[in-house]
């Protein structure tokens, strides 16, 4: 591991010092294309150099210890050396994670898609409450949010809604959030107080880009019809909606919010795309293995992932038995305490799937 940290060091000098050269600077696409290759190095490096710091003062501190003869200096040294390990274990964790291979789809733009499941109503609202968590997620990472598609049920709720967010490495952060969120509480319109259940589901897709997925016009067959719904002066009055269907997957996607048929068309081939590349994707992983450990982050729906109890105000992620009492924070956005856990547990295992001890 170190041989390869002293090499992406190594790199990331030359790349600083190419950067430098006059040439490179008045090169914009060059120049980009370089900045981007240091910055991708540039937290391994710094770890790194935080190791290397680490194992410096760890030294100085053996060598006093081996000299000093005083019995409390002895003792503070000693108590100096147990934190300065503990913290080199932190950052060779940190270094290992870092060195696995980077997911291709990482630094993409998502597609995010919740509809609501079992529940009637209750899921509607709950799949409303999803999606503003997910908006104010998105507001705390200055990232953008553009809803696509969304069709509401009459009483502030969801039956579906698809939306763009954009930002830096939107999918690393929120891939592990495909699958069947669950809720228990007691609706509003329950009299007698008794805690329903309802659900969700959630799929992450990466944003596909022309490079990724080439969609020809007549691989497709292209439905116009009017509009229902709330809605402005066009909705039931002119054929705006659109429906695209995919004719060798099946897959069918329809568009409707604009009035103009023309965006409504390139929303629907936005979401189509990243729907072939999800499939696509998850078609390749299947061949490798039928086990393989990225299936919660695929955009199956399959398996129930989350737990949010309001009563107790406690939410409980069923992949890493991880259950905190802080509801109420993390659905107003603060997802940092549950996307953090899940990073980890899952660079883990990576780890130990590729042989190393996480």
């Amino acid at each position: 591991m170190f041989q390869k940290l002293a090499e992406v060091e190594q790199a990331f000098e030359e790349l600083t010092e190419r950067l430098s050269d006059p040439e490179v600077a008045s090169n914009p696409g060059v120049f980009a294309r370089l900045a981007k290759e240091r910055a991708d190095l540039d937290e391994i490096v710094t770890a790194y150099r935080e190791f290397q710091r680490l194992e410096r003062e760890l030294q100085e501190s053996r060598t006093l210890m081996e000299e000093e003869r005083d019995p409390e200096m002895r003792q503070m040294v000693r108590d100096e050396l147990l934190l300065l390990e503990e913290e080199r274990e932190k950052v060779v964790l940190r270094l290992r994670a870092l060195l696995l291979p980077r997911d291709p789809l990482d630094d993409k733009n998502i597609i995010l898609e919740i509809r609501a499941g079992t529940g009637g109503e209750e899921a509607g609202l709950f799949a409303a409450d999803l999606f503003r968590m997910y908006s104010r997620f998105a507001e705390r990472r200055r990232w953008k949010l553009e809803v696509l598609s969304q069709h509401s049920t009459g009483v502030g709720g969801l039956k579906e809604v698809i939306s763009l967010i954009t930002g830096k490495r939107v999918y690393s952060h929120l891939k592990y959030e495909s699958g069947v969120h669950r809720v228990q509480r007691v609706p509003e319109t329950e009299s007698q107080g008794r805690i329903h259940t309802s659900a969700c589901t959630v799929a992450v897709l990466p944003e596909a880009e022309v490079v990724d997925v080439q969609i020809e016009d007549n691989d497709v067959r292209v439905d116009f019809f009017r509009s229902s719904g709330p809605g402005g002066q066009s909705v039931n009055t002119t054929d705006s909606a659109v429906r695209i269907t995919h004719i060798e997957t099946g897959l069918m996607v329809s568009c409707q919010d604009e009035k103009s048929q023309h965006k409504n068309r390139a929303r629907a081939m936005k979401i189509l795309a990243a729907r072939l590349l999800e499939l696509r994707r998850a078609e390749q992983e299947a061949s490798i293995s039928e086990n393989r450990r990225s299936q919660v982050g695929s955009g199956d729906r399959s398996e129930r992932i989350r737990t949010y109890n309001f009563p107790q105000n406690r939410i409980t992620d069923h992949r890493v038995g991880l259950t905190l009492y802080r509801l109420d924070s993390v659905i107003q956005g603060e997802l940092e305490q549950l996307l953090e856990p899940l990073q980890a547990h899952f660079q883990a295992e990576a780890l130990q799937a590729m042989g190393e001890e996480p």
